[in-house]
């Protein structure tokens, strides 16, 4: 079944909302606290850790990353000491990755102002009528794919 022109242009406008949305609380996050998107989740995603710290293979699943991106992304982040590989084994065996002083303020200041961002762009917008139906469609959306 094909979509009607009304439901092309609804689908359209959505995606173009979705990639506005996306790149301009990306460009807050690089413009206010020089970090990336990737960096952010993975250093909010340690900050929300048992002790800041994680296996790798444990935050490549929390992010649904494969492993490689993992990989590259926390060479990266160690090479600006936001985070750090920790021995979690016995033997030494450096498993782990943990925020470093540097990458516990930057998640920290860079959690408040995201915070500010989505809400300028996201809620400060839609109306609480808006935002029922939203939340609603959402719902629907991820309870029916899970």
């Amino acid at each position: 079944m094909d979509l009607r022109p009304e439901e092309w242009k609804l689908w359209n406008d959505w995606m173009q909302a979705q990639r506005v949305l996306a790149r301009e609380l990306d460009r807050g996050l690089q413009r206010d606290h020089g970090i990336s998107k990737a960096e952010f989740s993975v250093l909010v995603t340690l900050h929300q850790a048992q002790g800041g710290r994680l296996r790798v293979g444990e935050l490549a699943e929390a992010l649904d990353w494969e492993k490689s991106r993992v990989a590259h992304q926390l060479t990266r982040m160690e090479q600006r000491a936001l985070v750090e590989r920790i021995a979690h084994e016995p033997g030494g065996r450096r498993a782990g990755i943990g925020l470093t002083a540097k990458g516990r303020d930057a998640v920290r200041d860079a959690i408040l102002g995201h915070a500010e961002n989505i809400r300028r762009y996201f809620f400060d917008p839609l109306t609480p009528a808006q935002t029922d139906a939203i939340q609603a469609w959402s719902r629907h959306v991820l309870d029916r794919n899970a």
